[in-house]
């Protein structure tokens, strides 16, 4: 079977920073393999567009330019926030703003952002909401470990599903959320 829209694939890989010899960002292994919906938009383009037409036991290497890959940095994506927008109760835990935590958020729509604290004065909070690989360079090897035919359930919903047999309501889901990721979907994978 061929990768290609509506087909379930299973890979394992290791992703490094710029090259072959850059830094391990991360490492999936059989235990513990990507399982994904192919042509649905759930991935990098990119990276959808490198294993297009591969086969079971195929193996892949490709580089992934930022612009391809999560985008540049944006600095109009690096705000100070005020600190009183982090009081609970009239008090600021400084246990959450240190730097390097990355702290869920909403915007003004609603929209869920996660920004990483760049620094805390006394008076304000500098945060990066850009994906924390923006500006990077990705180095991608791996092999595709299986691949099958959707059920017209995850077709439908736009993500892969192991059986919902819990009774769990999926389609309550968060369009945009892989059921096993926070989702309560427990049935899913």
């Amino acid at each position: 079977m061929t990768i290609k829209n509506d087909k379930v694939v299973s890979l394992v890989y290791e992703l490094r920073l710029g090259s072959p010899e850059g830094e391990v960002i991360e490492s999936l292994s059989n235990d513990n393999p990507l399982v994904f919906l192919y042509g649905v938009g759930n991935l990098l383009p990119k990276f959808e567009e490198y294993i297009q037409g591969l086969n079971v036991g195929d193996k892949f290497d490709f580089n992934l330019t930022s612009s391809d890959a999560y985008g540049e940095v944006n600095d109009s994506a690096i705000i100070n926030i005020p600190i009183s927008a982090f009081e609970v109760n009239g008090t600021v835990d400084d246990d959450v703003l240190k730097i390097g935590n990355i702290i869920p958020m909403r915007d003004n729509q609603g929209n869920r952002l996660d920004g990483m604290v760049k620094e805390v004065t006394t008076s304000d909070v500098k945060m990066d909401f850009n994906h924390p690989l923006a500006g990077s360079h990705l180095f991608f090897k791996g092999e595709v470990t299986d691949i099958r035919d959707a059920t017209e359930e995850e077709l439908t919903h736009g993500h892969i599903h192991s059986g919902c047999e819990c009774g769990s309501n999926c389609d309550d889901m968060d369009q945009n959320q892989e059921c096993g990721s926070g989702s309560g979907c427990s049935c899913c994978s």
